[in-house]
């Protein structure tokens, strides 16, 4: 299951993009997928035909897990 995510980079705009899984505490690189901005256009830095890009963690301050589909239609509990 690909988990969509935001990734910020230090001293870079905000990148989206999908991971296969999520880091664990001893990895050195995180792989994404499909990057691009978060509006959706292309990164400006990385060619246009880019699918795949390796970070390596040390770049990155903190990644945003976004929900998936299935977890947006839960509903909480409500007060009445």
């Amino acid at each position: 299951m690909a988990h969509t995510v935001i990734i910020h980079i230090s001293n870079e705009d905000p990148i989206c993009g999908e991971l296969d899984q999520l880091p664990a505490a001893g990895d050195t690189v995180v792989t994404v997928h499909n990057p691009r901005r978060r509006d959706g256009k292309d990164v400006h830095y990385l060619s246009n035909d880019v699918i795949t890009v390796i970070w390596p963690i040390n770049q990155i301050s903190f990644i945003e897990v976004l929900p998936s589909e299935g977890e947006e239609h839960i509903i909480g509990f409500v007060r009445e």
